[in-house]
């Protein structure tokens, strides 16, 4: 039997948004019930008058199949890893990666998705003295002008993990990119990594990194010995001036990934904290009528874990609708977690389990309405390591989980990623194999099925 719900809640001052679910069992109803209850009591205060109507049919049809995955042909060539994933603001999406070569070169691209097709790959920065890491992926970014800037890393000298981020630039109509900028100015021979890049789309571009200048060493086992990891911002316009630099926290994870996203209010920044004591949850910064705000915390998962985890968050926006996923482990129990804001990040949701059972992390996410998200991870299942994906909206409510592909839970595999454009969802991940040429693989989605 199907039961079609819908839920219409009208808002007496503007707005009205109407959402169907079909639930398929009694479980999935009495979850739909109590989500219903709780997001009731949630908007009282914003005086809703609101229905729950339910249909019962005697239709006793089985549910749809998997989701259809499409593969598609990718543009990077052989040795190819750490994808990466983003519609631009001028609305297409980018694709961009690296390859390895011989005698330790490495070359970064991209490609544009035009009319379906990918256009030939562009090399944005080739080097022999790269960092290349499996968790700090390059990336690109593209404001509405078209203007592009993209990051990747550099060795600052012979110690394993003294690094900086290296900054290129391409103003819109140009074929040229930039020599490097380096947005830190400290001269240190320690890491700084794991950027952020958001476009301000007034011709600058907000960027933000990890920087390791008061840890004092140019390798892991000297973290906290001098001084703890820092988060730092700065504004870079396309001629390569940098402006506003600020320290956004003094003591955060030393390497998990960054993320980022831009609201209605302001660019904001998240990332894995690191308290005293060494708790390492989600926090987020806003830069509120242009200046930065205290961190304040997503969500106290209260997670004490010793060393860094490896597993930052991702962050999507659509105006002031935010939301952000990541990985917790307190109290041993591993969790992919999901957490929506209304106001840009001032306050947010209770958090929303994707995953308890088995997960490892590794997560991405992409709004497909102000309400409604996708969220991939990697998963453990009977020995095999999978890439999941469901959908999941502000209120709870939970697609049943999709398996994308299998992979390796090794670092070689990397992290995937995920993007929307129009009606369909992009997946990305590295395909990794001992003794094989690294490649990535592509697929597609629809996200109307949901």
């Amino acid at each position: 039997m199907a039961i079609t719900v819908l839920l219409k809640y009208k808002n007496l001052h503007p707005g009205r948004t109407i959402e169907f679910f079909t639930i398929w069992n009694t479980k999935e109803f009495c979850e739909l019930c109590a989500s219903f209850v709780l997001f009731v009591v949630d908007h009282m205060k914003h005086t809703l008058l609101i229905y729950l109507i339910i249909l019962v049919s005697c239709n006793t049809r089985k549910p749809e199949a998997a989701i259809p995955v499409q593969p598609i042909p990718v543009p990077s060539g052989e040795s190819a890893s750490l994808p990466y994933l983003i519609t631009g603001d001028d609305g297409n999406l980018y694709f961009s990666w690296v390859e390895k070569k011989d005698s330790g070169w490495v070359e970064l691209k991209y490609s544009k998705l035009e009319g379906g097709t990918w256009t030939e790959n562009e090399l944005i920065a080739k080097g022999n003295d790269w960092f290349v890491n499996w968790a700090d992926y390059p990336m690109v970014a593209v404001d509405i002008d078209g203007n592009m800037i993209a990051h990747y890393l550099a060795k600052s000298s012979a110690g394993t993990y003294s690094y900086d981020v290296n900054i290129v630039l391409k103003k819109a109509g140009e074929t040229n990119w930039s020599s490097p900028i380096v947005p830190h100015r400290d001269g240190t021979p320690t890491e700084h990594g794991f950027a952020t890049l958001l476009p301000q789309n007034n011709g600058t571009f907000q960027v933000s990194w990890l920087d390791g200048r008061n840890t004092g060493g140019s390798n892991h086992s000297e973290h906290g010995g001098n001084g703890a990891m820092t988060i730092r911002t700065a504004i870079l316009d396309m001629n390569g001036e940098l402006s506003g630099k600020v320290e956004l926290d003094d003591r955060v994870c030393d390497c998990c990934q960054t993320t980022g996203a831009n609201t209605g209010n302001g660019p904001v920044v998240l990332y894995r904290d690191r308290s005293e004591m060494e708790v390492r949850d989600m926090s987020i910064v806003r830069k509120v009528n242009q200046t930065w705000t205290s961190p304040t915390s997503v969500h106290d998962d209260n997670w004490n874990i010793a060393g860094c985890p490896v597993n930052g968050p991702r962050a999507a926006s659509i105006d002031n609708n935010l939301v952000v996923a990541w990985y917790s482990a307190s109290n041993n129990q591993p969790e992919v977690k999901v957490a929506f804001s209304k106001n840009g990040g001032e306050t947010f949701d209770q958090p929303i389990i994707i995953d308890e059972v088995s997960p490892l992390g590794r997560v991405d996410i992409a709004l497909v309405s102000a309400q409604k998200a996708m969220v991939s991870w990697l998963t453990s299942e009977n020995g095999k390591t999978i890439i999941k994906a469901r959908f999941v909206n502000s209120i709870g409510i939970l697609s049943e989980p999709q398996t994308i592909a299998e992979t390796s839970e090794s670092r070689g595999s990397g992290f995937p990623q995920i993007e929307r454009l129009g009606d369909k969802i992009y997946i990305a991940w590295t395909v990794y194999e001992k003794e094989k040429p690294s490649q990535i693989k592509l697929t597609s989605l629809s996200n109307r099925l949901y």
